[in-house]
């Protein structure tokens, strides 16, 4: 186990967007004038769900897709229903942002069908990643360019990369929605702000939809450290690091890493624990393997900072846990993700979607 404390500078917080595009608002406004709920508005992080189970993702998503998606870090942002958009529209999209971009970057009007645009977009379908019938397919979109100084043989560089996904997503939410609209409510983006912000502008008008930040916050990270630990004796997680903030003056960090093995025999009593308080009290009903209740979760965690407590006198409990990683992946509560095993993408994914969907405005 290794301990550290740093002290960190406080961080202001962006301004964010927050205005709904007409189509979207007229649908919520006519949903609440009937009187009705939206699917989403009734929705809470799930307190249960299915152990991570290892995916040979690999026969279904091309390496190629795969290379651009693990082992990037990734900046996440909820994204509200896409009015009219269509998979089979990818290369008229991919000739319609680049002459977006080129424009911004110009600031003139360009053709679309210009040939020499500076900045080259592309849309693809990444196959294999929709887990659910109601799920649409995922998307990546690359922004390649070259330097003003290249030569004209020199390659293109992608200098900017992005996906929007819906993996397991509510089938409740996504069956609500008016037929024109398709849910792929995650985001994720790498690059320069700039680009990001002239992709998501480009989205927003020709979409009439809104984009927000993500933030991972305290309970989806508690989730993902114990579904990531979860997967120990199957791949090794090497280590359990978590990183919390202390509200005092200065601020504080305390990062806690744990051994992996450690963190596996504590989350394997855990469990017993929990399931022997289970029995009997569903005599009826099998109980279902795989399953990893919230109380578990919050368990792990307890004895985890009982256990920091004992040997430094800290009480983890009056801070707030920030990041949090192991082999498989990373997370940070600014909204940060890094998949770095395939095999658990699907899992750590369906858990954003879950969260993307309920951060939407409704």
């Amino acid at each position: 186990m290794i301990i550290s404390v740093v002290k960190t500078p406080r961080n202001s917080d962006g301004a964010q967007r927050s205005s709904y595009r007409q189509s979207y608002r007229s649908y919520v406004g006519a949903v609440s004038r009937l009187g009705l709920t939206s699917a989403l508005t009734a929705r809470r992080l799930n307190t249960s769900r299915r152990a991570p189970r290892a995916h040979n993702i690999t026969d279904k998503v091309s390496p190629e897709h795969l290379a651009v998606l693990v082992k990037k870090e990734w900046q996440l942002s909820y994204v509200t229903p896409l009015f009219q958009f269509r998979h089979t529209q990818l290369k008229r999209y991919s000739q319609q942002l680049s002459a977006f971009i080129a424009a911004e970057r110009q600031g003139v009007a360009v053709e679309v069908e210009e040939p020499q645009h500076s900045f080259k977009a592309s849309f693809s379908v990444v196959h294999g990643m929709a887990e659910a019938e109601e799920d649409a397919e995922t998307i990546l979109i690359q922004v390649h360019s070259k330097h003003h100084f290249s030569r004209r043989d020199d390659p293109e560089k992608c200098v900017w990369s992005g996906w929007l996904a819906c993996i397991n997503g509510s089938p409740e939410y996504i069956r609500s929605l008016p037929k024109d609209f398709i849910c792929l409510p995650l985001f994720g983006s790498s690059g320069g702000d700039p680009l990001t912000s002239s992709v998501k502008s480009w989205f927003q008008q020709t979409f009439d939809c809104c984009f927000g930040s993500l933030e991972i916050n305290h309970t989806s990270l508690q989730w993902l450290g114990s579904l990531w630990t979860n997967c120990q004796p199957e791949s090794n997680i090497q280590h359990l690091k978590m990183i919390w903030a202390v509200p005092v003056v200065p601020p504080l960090q305390i990062t806690y890493t744990v051994n992996p093995q450690d963190a596996w025999e504590l989350w394997t009593c855990v469990r017993k624990d929990a399931q022997v308080e289970k029995e009997g009290e569903e005599e009826e009903e099998e109980e279902e393997e795989g399953i990893i209740d919230i109380e578990e979760v919050n368990m792990f965690m307890q004895e985890l900072k009982s256990h920091f407590y004992r040997h430094f006198k800290l009480d983890l409990s009056a801070g707030n846990l920030v990041q949090v990683s192991t082999a498989l992946g990373s997370a940070k509560t600014s909204g940060r993700i890094k998949i770095s095993n395939s095999r658990y993408m699907i899992s750590t994914l369906t858990l954003l979607t879950e969260c993307a969907l309920l951060k939407m405005p409704v």
